[in-house]
């Protein structure tokens, strides 16, 4: 396969965001399609990989909060018993 010529770009203006990004990734690549297509599913790959990522550490500090708060309420509560006995 042989890469296109680069042409012009056409207006924008009236282009959605998908055609938008199409056309930079194309127009990146100098008109290779194949070319152009790889890398845009490489960057979208590393997207999802780090959104993954986030993700998982979100999910991470969300259970360390949910065990420091069990363990500050047990602490609360111990006390509150050893008060009253």
């Amino acid at each position: 396969m042989h890469p296109r010529a680069p042409t012009e770009p056409p207006d924008t203006t009236s282009l959605g965001s998908v055609e938008e990004i199409a056309l930079s990734y194309l127009q990146t690549s100098e008109g290779d399609a194949g070319h152009a297509l790889r890398c845009a599913i490489a960057d979208a790959l590393a997207d999802l990989c780090e959104a993954e990522r986030r993700s998982r550490r979100q999910d991470r500090l969300i259970s360390r909060g949910y065990v420091r708060s069990a363990l500050h309420e047990a602490v609360q509560q111990e006390e509150q018993n050893r008060a009253t006995a």
